[in-house]
């Protein structure tokens, strides 16, 4: 890790890590402080101001542990995806539109337009973020498999994953629809039991008033006993501190904590009013529209032999 203070208060800026430090700072950029310093609304900074302001904050979240050289080359698009569907032509004969078979395609042509019309147009600029969220050390995070990209990262590194059933520790790869990531359960460290004295400390607490309760409802008549009851068989499982960001899963993993595997489904896309791509930030908002215009402006245009072959490995094709 570069940057040994990467959860820094003065800062404030947000990372890919649930640590208390870090939320902290995501409610602070949300809702504290820090928020009204990305209102741009009516501020006397300049437009390069808000563009490097908002360029820098959209790096530290989406990607502060990739060079930046190597981000503008192969992460960012040549034009932001168009995401609006095929349209098809209306027909009045409800009759000739049932004959043709196009009724349900007809009735999924209205919604989008009626979802256009109410929600407005699809957040394309959050899409500039979709070859971050390809990599196999973000999707690993995504799927809760991992505290923090960087945790996400080591486990990569230090061989306790699988990609399509195979070992792989380059964490700079971006993975293929179909692809399927498997992490060592004892690499996994919210299936491990906690090792710090106060940790202990609690555990023994919540055990002995475990065992009370035990105690006193195994002398009382009725179901109360089989609730108390536990089942050894049962894989332990350890939360960590402020657990509820873990409930999220974007729409393209589909994840399987029993076998502790994820498989990359498709990448990620928009609709009206909705983004696939987490962040912290308006998926639409002067923060990622900022971002892509100053990167739009600086990012390279030509990309020689030599630079090809240094390119980060582009899985294309799930499975091979």
């Amino acid at each position: 890790m570069r940057d040994a203070n990467i959860f820094a208060f003065r800062k404030a800026m947000p990372r890919m890590s649930w640590s208390p430090r870090n939320l902290y700072n995501l409610w602070r950029r949300s809702c504290g402080a820090g928020a009204a310093a990305i209102d741009f609304t009516r501020t006397p900074k300049t437009l390069f101001q808000q563009r490097w302001i908002s360029k820098a904050l959209v790096r530290a979240y989406h990607g502060d542990f990739i060079n930046e050289k190597i981000f503008k080359r192969w992460y960012l698009p040549d034009t932001l995806p168009d995401v609006r569907p095929r349209q098809h032509a209306l027909s009045t004969n409800g009759d000739l539109d049932a004959f043709a078979g196009r009724t349900e395609q007809l009735e999924r042509a209205k919604k989008r337009a009626y979802e256009k019309k109410t929600k407005g147009l699809a957040p394309v600029g959050s899409l500039m973020l979709a070859e971050v969220e390809r990599r196999i050390d973000v999707f690993i995070f995504r799927c809760c498999l991992a505290h923090s990209v960087y945790e996400a990262r080591r486990l990569v590194i230090h061989g306790s994953v699988l990609l399509n059933g195979k070992k792989h520790t380059d964490a700079n790869t971006r993975l293929a629809p179909g692809d399927m990531i498997s992490v060592d359960p004892a690499a996994i460290r919210f299936l491990q039991e906690p090792t710090s004295s106060k940790e202990e400390s609690k555990d023994e607490q919540l055990s002995d008033s475990a065992s009370e309760l035990e105690s006193l409802d195994s002398s009382r008549p009725g179901p109360s006993a089989k609730v108390a009851s536990t089942n050894p068989s049962l894989t332990p499982f350890h939360l960590p501190p402020y657990a509820s960001p873990f409930i999220f899963i974007p729409a393209y993993a589909e994840v399987s904590f029993p076998t502790c595997s994820a498989i990359y489904v498709r990448h990620p896309t928009a609709r009206p009013g909705y983004s696939e791509i987490p962040t912290p930030f308006d998926a639409d908002g002067e923060v990622i529209r900022l971002a892509w215009e100053w990167y739009s402006k600086v990012r390279p245009r030509t990309r020689s032999k030599s630079q090809m072959a240094r390119e980060p490995e582009n899985r294309s094709i799930g499975g091979q």
